[in-house]
């Protein structure tokens, strides 16, 4: 087996090296723009909203009312707004979940996979430094991937519908400027809350060779939370799970907005998400790294 590679200066590097310096962020930005995942990712988040759109079409406006009550989803037509809050609505619990274990899972384990990793490591790239940087990049592509649903949404339904105030759940409307200021809050908070699936799949791509096994995986412990978020049995334990409130953001929805829930939802979230970044960290510094 290798030998761990230290993080430290190595002893006879040449004149200048600077570990700070190695494999800076905009180069593995430019590397993980260019797979073909992340333009697939990219095209089925845009491609979204123009999917509803031709729904909407074909079936025609959603009906108005639940049992007297207004919902997101019987407002999407509203105004392009309103149809931007709806696909955030319908992609949150799965869909958005997928491209932040994507990037996340895919960065270690894929340089493992191709047996690229010691090589880098080799470079000298110290772990830290690599870790920060691959972290980093896959924080800024998941978050591009939050504002690329809503944005692409805004538009494509501001043109199909009109642009106009955004009508609330709970009845009023929210004027148009207003709205956007809700519907960037509303992006901040699931972000946010996806932070523990980016966690787990950080954590699991140190930890495993295959890409597909650290993506599948946090994946399937999301699912898993929202489960057991659906046990009512569970009572008040529901509470510690991120699940619970991952669509806490609806009270950003309304006349007076609501920060209890977003708050308590962002804690929890951002609590997992440090304990597994930590956990990643410290087992990659100890990993004996072979491929």
């Amino acid at each position: 087996m290798s030998a761990p590679v230290q993080d430290a200066t190595p002893v006879g590097s040449a004149p200048g090296y600077r570990a700070g310096r190695t494999l800076p962020l905009r180069v593995e930005a430019v590397r993980q723009l260019r797979r073909r995942r992340t333009l697939v990712m990219a095209g089925i988040l845009a491609a979204l909203p123009f999917v509803l759109i031709a729904a909407f079409a074909i079936g025609g406006s959603p009906d108005g009312r639940d049992n007297g009550r207004i919902t997101l989803m019987d407002t999407a037509t509203a105004s392009g707004a309103n149809f931007a809050a709806t696909c955030l609505f319908v992609s949150a619990g799965f869909l958005l979940v997928v491209p932040v274990a994507l990037f996340h899972g895919d960065t270690v384990a894929s340089e493992a996979s191709w047996s690229s990793l010691r090589y880098l490591l080799a470079a000298p790239v110290p772990r830290t430094r690599l870790l920060w940087s691959k972290l980093a990049v896959a924080l800024g592509f998941s978050a591009a991937a939050m504002v690329l649903l809503p944005l692409v949404a805004l538009v494509a339904g501001t043109v199909a519908y009109g642009w106009g105030p955004l009508e609330l759940p709970t009845g009023g409307s929210l004027g148009a400027g207003t709205s956007l200021g809700r519907l960037g809050l509303v992006v901040a908070f699931v972000f946010v809350s996806q932070l523990v699936t980016a966690g787990l799949a950080f954590w699991l791509s140190t930890k495993t060779d295959a890409p597909l096994g650290a993506v599948g995986g946090a994946v399937g412990l999301t699912i898993i939370g929202n489960v057991l978020d659906a046990v009512t049995a569970l009572g008040g334990w529901r509470e510690v799970l991120p699940a619970h409130w991952q669509f806490a953001w609806i009270d950003a929805l309304q006349p007076q907005l609501e920060w209890t829930g977003m708050v308590k939802g962002a804690s929890v979230s951002l609590t997992y998400a440090l304990v597994l970044f930590a956990l990643a960290f410290r087992n990659f510094s100890r990993k004996d790294i072979v491929s």
